[in-house]
């Protein structure tokens, strides 16, 4: 199995980076796991407490139990996803079944900030966006998405997404294999990453 990390900031179009990577390969052939999927169970706690947790700091993410994960699709057994609530900032009491596949990719804003993790990855992708243009991003997905509103979104990126940022995921560009430009479609670079995984699983 070949695991590909996939970090870079907020609003950076990981997302769509992915979705550019793995839309040629045939349906069977590569699964994604999302770094959000695993924010800590934090059900002891109240929603009201919930809110103010910062969800941009490494201690967020349940590094554990997705190393644990990684670690049993590598050997070739299938895994239980968390399913996550952006509405109530918490994981639910679903989960999706990951099966192995040739290829695993695996995105989030904070996967290439744990070195165990990391060591898992066999190519490692920064995504980059300038900061306005992943504001503006980050703005129309919280609203339109994840039911926040205009004041709340722009007081966590203040308060938590900005200074989060500059201390733990801009520094993660030194990990990375390949950095993506995403401030516009970038199909040079995404075409590099589709030739290395062709001849990595051919």
């Amino acid at each position: 199995m070949l695991i590909i990390g996939v970090g870079g900031g907020t609003g950076s179009g990981k997302t769509t980076v992915v979705e550019q990577i793995v839309s040629d390969f045939p349906q069977g052939q590569v699964s994604v796991i999302s770094q959000d999927s695993y924010y800590k169970d934090l059900s002891h706690l109240s929603r009201e407490d919930r809110t103010k947790v910062n969800f941009d700091h490494p201690n967020a993410i349940d590094f554990d139990l997705l190393c644990e994960h990684l670690s049993e699709l590598k050997q070739g057994r299938s895994v239980l996803e968390p399913v996550y609530s952006f509405v109530e900032h918490n994981r639910t009491n679903e989960t999706a079944l990951i099966s192995p596949t040739k290829v695993l990719v695996v995105e989030g804003i904070l996967i290439l900030t744990d070195a165990t993790i990391r060591d898992l990855f066999d190519i490692k992708v920064f995504v980059h966006a300038d900061s306005d243009e992943r504001l503006i991003r980050r703005l129309k997905r919280d609203i339109a998405e994840r039911g926040r509103d205009l004041d709340e979104v722009l007081t966590r990126y203040q308060s938590t997404l900005k200074p989060m940022h500059q201390q733990f995921i801009e520094p993660t560009k030194e990990f990375a294999d390949i950095i993506i430009p995403n401030n516009r479609y970038n199909t040079v670079a995404v075409d590099i990453v589709r030739s290395i995984i062709n001849e990595r699983v051919s």
